[in-house]
């Protein structure tokens, strides 16, 4: 496996909205094999392909903690429905925009169809942390921030700091 960089806003690829996956292939369990050991490594609990310059739909993730048995997840193709109506506020922050946190609200339940590591369509019912999480890597392939549910004020200002910080590291 190996370690790949990701990329940090404000990055345009970023931007990018992620094409399907036509199969589920060796390549693209590489891929997925690549970004969970990234994920890891940085550390964090879920991780776009578009991440690490990837454009097509793949994410994967794991919410374990500590010392519990590592719990990985993959979602190839993912599409969401039966979002609840009934929103929920949690701390999210991004791998691509690192060290910055803030409060978020989405939907607190979801259903999410995919296919999984080996390519057999699944379903799953999520809330809480995973239904958060899930919605947050869907935003990456359709080439939405965290910081895009903020208020322009804040998100203007977490973007300054991130180009300042970039140019900073250039020099």
């Amino acid at each position: 496996m190996t370690i790949r960089t990701i990329l940090t806003a404000p990055d345009p690829k970023l931007r990018e909205v992620s094409k399907p996956v036509d199969e589920v292939t060796d390549e693209i369990r590489k891929l997925m094999d690549d970004m969970l050991e990234t994920m890891y490594d940085a550390p964090g609990i879920g991780l776009a392909a578009i991440q690490v310059g990837e454009p097509i739909r793949v994410i994967v993730m794991d919410l374990s903690e500590g010392d519990e048995p590592k719990e990985p997840r993959y979602f190839v193709n993912p599409v969401i429905r039966d979002p609840s109506d009934e929103l929920a506020p949690y701390q999210e922050g991004c791998l691509s925009v690192p060290e910055f946190y803030e409060e978020v609200e989405r939907p607190d339940r979801c259903v999410v169809d995919y296919l999984d590591y080996e390519g057999n369509p699944q379903t799953l019912e999520a809330e809480g942390l995973l239904a958060v999480c899930i919605q947050h890597e869907m935003d990456h392939l359709n080439g939405v921030l965290f910081i895009d549910h903020l208020s322009r004020l804040k998100r203007e200002r977490i973007l300054k700091k991130l180009k300042r910080e970039k140019a900073e590291a250039a020099a």
